[in-house]
């Protein structure tokens, strides 16, 4: 992979607080000399200081041609995107489709069909197929956290994905919410930790999970305070450097993602608001057309240039909301949990300083390490290990992520002003046309 941040991750200097327009975006690729001393954004996002003066090529060695495209359709498929992370051979294969609504006496709700695909030897059958709720993608994310402590787990969809939307049981927002619960378990998926988790198998296999759930609380009312972690005391000197500029970059990724996110709603708002004036002024033009005989021809066209332009915009309009707003939002959330994890993080290297320290001020010429002490220390290089790998593994679904949402906008943009543009041609042709009869 190629993380950025994760093994041999650089200092990120800090410097104060600025404004967005003085902070360099992680996706630009301005140069730190015109921007000044900054945050460093992921390595594999930046580009050279000047595209012209070197080819472009891809990681795999294919070369990107930086000219103008063809086709709309020809600028997306200039980058081969990698499926396959690593070239690991995929043995775990899950999907969720299927929606269905339940109404019952006292609540209604949405279950989603989850089918497993598999030649592990773990799981006892090669294809399962059971229902889950939204709640049962919780319970499952829940029980990753307590149970893999030390690694990323992956963020899932908020409550309501869509702000602004009242029924969650409208088509939009169900569909909305499976693609992101199935892009939730296909992150688990492709760990090579958390796809062995035993609740994963579970969540997966079993078909009455509830009978797992009670299992799980009774066990956790067994266990009490010793499940967390009792690290409170305990306060961190320094963070190392590598981490420091993990959690820098962290901060300066999802406040600028948080940026772009509501540009992107106000964006789309604005179309709609646009996309209703356009629906009211076509018909006019039909009513005119019906009023007088020799500019009805001409007046209809008029009318149905009006109508393309409003069928493409509300197109350009749902592609953002259901393609580029989802991607945005998840790795806000991303990043939230990374900061999760960097926290335990802290919280046990500040609990392993406070033992060691404890064990040094010993009035012993040569004291000897408890065992509790060194667990500590294992438990410290475990996370680091983890973590690190695990922002590696990260920054590559990211790198990938991004390189496929914006080529992606780019082509529906390019299909949008292609459309509107064919259709401002045939506007200007039937005005000439009115013209003359109105007129010669």
């Amino acid at each position: 992979m190629s993380g950025g941040a994760a093994g041999t991750a650089k200092a990120l200097p800090s410097s104060g607080p600025k404004s967005l327009r003085e902070m360099p975006h992680p996706l630009a690729t301005s140069s730190s000399e015109e921007m000044g001393p900054a945050l460093t954004p992921s390595p594999d996002l930046l580009l050279p200081r000047s595209i012209a003066d070197k080819d472009l090529s891809l990681p795999n060695g294919t070369p990107v041609d930086t000219s103008s495209p063809a086709s709309s359709s020809s600028l997306l498929n200039r980058l081969q995107l990698d499926d396959d992370l690593d070239g690991e051979t995929r043995d775990l294969f899950v999907t969720v489709d299927d929606p269905k609504k339940h109404v019952c006496t006292m609540e209604t709700y949405i279950t989603y069909r989850v089918t497993t695909k598999t030649t592990r030897a773990e799981f006892d059958l090669p294809e399962y197929s059971v229902r889950r709720r939204y709640q049962d993608f919780d319970w499952l994310r829940n029980k990753l956290e307590e149970s893999q402590p030390t690694h990323l787990i992956p963020p899932l969809p908020e409550k309501f994905v869509v702000k602004g939307v009242v029924d969650r049981f409208s088509e939009e927002f169900v569909e909305t919410r499976r693609k992101a619960l199935d892009k939730f378990l296909k992150r688990i998926t492709d760990h090579p930790v958390l796809s062995f988790n035993e609740h994963f198998n579970v969540f997966l296999t079993a078909k009455d999970l509830n009978a797992y759930k009670k299992q799980g609380m009774a066990l956790l009312s067994k266990m009490g305070e010793s499940v967390k972690y009792v690290t409170g005391g305990y306060k961190l000197r320094s963070r190392p450097l590598e981490f420091a500029a993990i959690g820098e970059y962290l901060d300066t990724f999802s406040l600028k993602l948080g940026t772009i996110d509501r540009i992107a709603q106000r964006i789309i708002k604005e179309q709609l608001e646009y996309l209703v004036e356009l629906r009211e002024y076509g018909p006019v033009y039909s009513t005119w057309g019906g009023l007088e005989v020799e500019l009805a021809e001409p007046l209809e066209g008029v009318s149905a240039c009006i109508g393309n332009c409003c069928t493409a915009l509300e197109e350009l309009s749902e592609d953002m909301s259901e393609d580029f707003l989802p991607v945005l939002r998840e790795y806000i959330l991303y990043s939230e949990s990374m900061k999760n994890v960097l926290k335990k993080r802290d919280q046990v290297q500040a609990e392993y300083e406070a033992k060691l320290e404890a064990v040094a001020l010993k009035k012993e010429e040569r004291p000897k390490v408890p065992t509790d002490v060194e667990k500590c220390q294992d438990r410290v290089e475990c996370f680091n290990a983890d973590l690190k790998a695990d922002m590696e593994r990260w920054q590559n679904n990211k790198r990938q992520d991004f390189r496929q949402l914006l080529m992606g906008m780019a082509d529906k943009n390019i299909q949008y002003y292609e459309k509107v543009c064919g259709t401002a041609i045939s506007l200007a042709g039937i005005q000439v046309v009115c013209f003359s009869l109105r007129w010669c």
